[in-house]
């Protein structure tokens, strides 16, 4: 009988979605894993992330990293603990995080993996605010928003797991922080929690007339996650020489045609001309991978005196993955959204 250890739960891409993922485009197989040779180690996943840039992966479109090919695990961070290792620098129970997948067990020759510090309320932090995330809103924030004490920050999906910490970094840094987030709950979550100077649900009816009042003095950064309408509410308010690190735009992610509706880029770039505004892309790892000793020199601090809190959305079982992830392009989630995928 084969080792339980050895026996493997994964999600695969079973086919590309058009339009919004379904659970048909997932299949779950159970493998039985090789032995280990020299320079390897066996990994149990304990926590996977679920993030928006994965619905690219599931796309064979031209995109800044290689498509998931169909029959492939679907790609994703993890915590994973060491179950055995014959590699000189992990050990058996080690914590480890690293784009392992979304599978219950993992074999590693080390170079995708990075131990985790101790004393952490929780591993799974290292994929939310001390990770990833967490990165890209340091990131982001501080090198193309540039910013300055009394300007006004605008961030979309403010509530998740990057708008929230750009929200409270600025606020560290002496800004007006300005939300916007869909729901009453996660707007008062925003702004009494997480202490951001106001938030907007994007789904009232006079959204942008709610922006323009929370803006008085207009937008000097928008940190952009969402595009769609929020976007066009966010123009008309920038202000000359504006920031707009541009981190994500899952309002059109499961888009499979144009936008309905007049054509808005015109007047884009008009503004963009006559006020200089600035807008950046960027992918953290590629772009500032060789800065994350800074961030984490800045966040940790941050995060252990109470500056930056964080929340996290647990699902349970790792057969709940799919589900969970199309929810997170509708918007259900309430935080950081993890897959408790075994006991830590």
């Amino acid at each position: 009988m084969s080792d339980p250890l050895t026996l493997n739960q994964r999600f695969v891409l079973a086919s590309r979605p058009v339009g919004a993922p379904t659970p048909e485009n997932f299949r779950l197989e159970r493998e039985a894993l090789p032995d280990l040779e020299d320079g390897q180690v066996l990994l149990k996943t304990l926590y996977l992330s679920l993030d928006p840039y994965m619905r690219g992966r599931m796309s064979d479109a031209p995109s800044y990293a290689a498509p998931v090919q169909i029959g492939e695990v679907m790609t994703g961070g993890a915590v994973s603990r060491v179950e055995d290792s014959r590699h000189p620098k992990f050990h058996k129970g080690d914590l480890v995080v690293g784009l392992t997948g979304w599978q219950s067990h993992s074999i590693s020759d080390g170079r995708n993996i990075i131990p985790i510090p101790s004393g952490l309320p929780s591993p799974s932090m290292t994929l939310g605010v001390l990770g990833m995330p967490g990165m890209t809103a340091y990131m982001g924030l501080i090198d193309i928003g540039q910013p300055k004490e009394g300007e006004t920050l605008v961030v979309a999906a403010a509530s998740g797991a990057v708008g929230s910490v750009v929200g409270q970094v600025a606020k560290i840094k002496g800004l007006r922080a300005v939300g916007v987030a869909g729901g009453a709950d996660k707007c008062k979550y925003v702004v009494e929690e997480l202490g951001f100077d106001a938030c907007i649900d994007h789904k009232a009816p006079d959204f942008a007339e709610q922006l323009a009042k929370a803006c008085p003095n207009g937008i000097d950064i928008y940190y952009e996650n969402v595009g769609g309408h929020v976007f066009d509410a966010v123009v008309p308010l920038l202000n000359p020489k504006a920031r707009i690190p541009l981190c994500g735009l899952i309002a059109g992610y499961n888009a499979s045609e144009a936008p309905q509706g007049p054509d808005r880029l015109p007047m884009l770039q008009r503004t963009l001309l006559t006020k200089r505004v600035r807008i950046q892309g960027f992918i953290v790892f590629d772009d500032y991978g060789d800065r994350q000793p800074e961030f984490i020199s800045h966040m940790v601090p941050w995060v252990r005196d109470g500056k930056v809190k964080f929340r996290e959305d647990v699902v349970e079982g790792l057969e709940q993955a799919p589900e969970a992830f199309i929810g997170l392009l509708e918007g259900r989630n309430f935080g950081k959204l993890v897959v408790k995928v075994a006991q830590d």
